[in-house]
């Protein structure tokens, strides 16, 4: 297990972390994680940062045997896309039945991309296409939903979900002349697979990709486990499962709320949960982007923070590299990792995937995780807030005004 720059454990939480390290028979990963365990009917590996998730997914999809179902909100056609590329192109030479979907939107990808790619035998879909949206009558309401979802599903076995896209932002940085991206993904083996990929599915039938060959794509894992679920919201059905998810898993919180999300502006009925939790006693903490790729989310975010801290919240942003993790962690119980923003466009308008487990020892790894992040972080205080200078009290009351666009 690596921690990075985590703050000491006690031994009780190292013991906890490196309880069934040992893979059950049927595993396919070998590459490092942060943990590694197994709960319920899963084989959960938490994984820090493009450092582990990149090496664990090209790991998978070697492997791969029968089906490779892979969607990205972006996908760029740089050194982490050409090496995602060419494993792809090598296992649809091998006779695996290769599915790439991407969001025309997020991503940026050359024609000489996508071409090498079809030449090889990988099946590619375009997202709703922009041009498209020309042809839509619903002009908004095509370009505005787009695919944000970052599933690798592999065999119908082997599945990730989490923040980070297939691109050179994550990547190692002897790879990249930027600082990576801190993110959060989730590799699980187990029925949970089976769920991403029965949605991908979905999606890649609306979004009218190549026709399946259906015996490949086995459903005979398919078993409920109330331990690791998958919850998406779909292109019609189940626009609110991940919302209701957080808020239930808030409004039902007795000791503790540690929430990572890069790009903060919840509802005002999970904003009014928070505030309650933390009234209660709650010990609410938030960490959130004070560096990042949309300045505009910042400043909206910074108009609500007054709220939280009134109501006992503590605040927490996040310095230096990009923060792009989505996750939380809820009375060391609950936990999720996912593709989901706490913000209008994930909460109700993006498909998304996100994965609640409920286990203990996986909640234990997830607030040491969180733990090991604090350090980069600047904790907002209320009299660092009322020292904000007036042009920062201007933009923020600007940007939230179109926080249903951010």
């Amino acid at each position: 297990m690596s921690r990075g720059d985590s703050l000491p454990l006690s031994p009780s939480v190292d013991a906890i972390l490196s309880i069934d390290a040992v893979p059950p028979p049927t595993t396919l990963l070998r590459t490092p994680a942060f943990c590694d365990m197994v709960v319920g009917y899963h084989r959960l590996r938490l994984l820090h940062d493009g450092a582990q998730t990149f090496p664990a997914m090209l790991e998978a999809i070697a492997h791969a045997r029968s089906t490779i179902c892979l969607e990205t909100y972006i996908l760029r056609d740089d050194h982490v896309g050409q090496t995602f590329a060419c494993a792809l192109a090598e296992r649809a030479r091998a006779g695996v039945e290769v599915n790439l979907l991407y969001d025309a939107w997020g991503s940026s990808v050359s024609g000489d991309y996508v071409a090498s790619l079809k030449e090889a035998g990988v099946r590619v879909v375009e997202f709703r296409p922009v041009r498209m949206a020309l042809q839509n009558r619903k002009l908004l309401r095509h370009v505005v939903k787009r695919n944000h979802r970052k599933s690798l599903i592999v065999d119908s076995h082997i599945a990730f979900t989490g923040g980070i896209n297939i691109c050179g932002d994550y990547a190692p940085k002897d790879m990249n002349s930027a600082p990576p991206w801190r993110d959060t993904h989730l590799a699980l083996e187990g029925p949970a697979a089976v769920e991403l990929q029965y949605f991908f599915l979905r999606t890649w039938m609306k979004a009218k990709g190549p026709a399946l060959d259906e015996p490949r794509y086995s459903l005979a894992g398919r078993r409920p486990d109330p331990r690791v679920r998958v919850i998406t919201s779909d292109m019609h059905r189940g626009r609110a499962g991940i919302r209701d998810a957080y808020r239930a898993a808030i409004k039902n919180a007795k000791r503790r709320i540690w929430i990572t999300n890069a790009y903060f502006l919840p509802s005002l009925g999970l904003l009014h949960a928070l505030n309650e939790a933390a009234k209660r006693g709650v010990d609410v903490r938030l960490m959130v982007a004070g560096t990042t790729d949309v300045p505009a989310v910042l400043h909206a975010s910074r108009s609500i923070y007054g709220r939280l801290l009134d109501s006992g919240a503590r605040l927490y942003e996040w310095m230096g590299r990009v923060l792009h993790a989505k996750t939380a962690i809820v009375d060391g119980h609950w936990s999720t990792v996912g593709s989901s923003n706490l913000d209008m466009q994930s909460l109700r308008q993006n498909l998304e995937a996100n994965a609640i487990i409920e286990d203990e020892r996986f909640a234990l790894a997830m607030e040491a995780m969180f733990l090991s992040d604090l350090p980069h972080c600047d904790e907002v205080t209320r009299t660092s807030w009322g020292k904000r200078p007036p042009w920062e009290r201007a933009a923020s009351w600007a940007a939230y005004l179109f926080r249903d666009w951010l």
